[in-house]
């Protein structure tokens, strides 16, 4: 299902967007009419809309077109909310300044999916605070570590800090608790809802530090917490305790009303 402003949307329109490519969005888990960190959620669309397109967006009008889209849906499902000008120009990206909103919905995987087994990459994603469209270079990293036999990719900038996954953050378990680590990442909202309640530590992480982690997890709207069983050939392990604490803790964050 899609809609563009709360009706169907115009093959043109997706055209257009599958051409430029240029956009943002954000991905939320909508269960019973409600979203973990809907405030989050809306607060990343207007900031990114502002670095974006430089205009404001109508977070009212959002709300109403995700209600509009998910209505009579039964289960979990996924959201996605992409905003963008259906008449920007490859040679003109400065006059795109009247951003339009494009809701599309599929259903959500059950919680929690199995562990992950990534592999690491030097990638760093352009203008990486910002949830853009622009998702090349990380698909394409995902799609080499796959025919590696790996699950995804793990981002390690040219400092050689871990930073990310092509679609989620992470973080780890080490003897004393949880560590974020710290580098140019997208600052994901169920990071942000985890680290409001179980908190942890901010610092730089290597791929020469792995050996010193007990545990770690991948997360976003549509996962949860995901364990990760194996960095490269660093294994880690998927039963620690403090990863069922994370999903306990991350599954009691009460769901906004759409």
């Amino acid at each position: 299902m899609a809609e563009l402003n709360g009706l169907p949307v115009e093959s043109d329109v997706l055209l257009r967007l599958a051409l430029t490519n240029y956009g943002h969005f954000t991905t939320m888990r909508v269960e019973d009419g409600r979203v973990r960190g809907l405030g989050l959620h809306l607060e990343r669309l207007v900031r990114d809309c502002r670095a974006v397109f430089g205009a404001g967006l109508d977070t009212e009008a959002v709300r109403r077109y995700v209600r509009q889209a998910v209505a009579g849906e039964s289960g979990p499902r996924i959201v996605r909310v992409t905003v963008l000008d259906p008449a920007v120009d490859l040679g003109r990206p400065a006059a795109a300044d009247q951003p339009q909103v494009l809701v599309t919905v599929r259903p959500g995987a059950a919680v929690p999916q199995s562990p992950l087994r990534v592999k690491s990459v030097r990638h760093e994603r352009e203008v990486p605070a910002v949830k853009h469209t622009g998702l090349f270079g990380a698909l394409h990293a995902r799609r080499a570590c796959q025919l590696d036999g790996y699950d995804d990719a793990l981002f390690v900038g040219a400092d050689g800090r871990v930073s990310e996954g092509g679609t989620w953050n992470i973080g780890f378990i080490r003897r004393d608790g949880v560590v974020w680590p710290e580098a140019e990442a997208l600052p994901g909202v169920t990071a942000a809802l985890l680290r409001q309640r179980e908190a942890g530590a901010g610092a730089p992480v290597t791929l020469d530090e792995l050996p010193q982690m007990q545990a770690a997890f991948a997360t976003n709207a549509a996962i949860g917490v995901r364990a990760v069983s194996h960095i490269d050939e660093v294994s880690l392990d998927t039963g620690h305790p403090l990863l069922a604490r994370l999903r306990e803790a991350y599954l009691a964050v009460p769901g906004e009303r759409l």
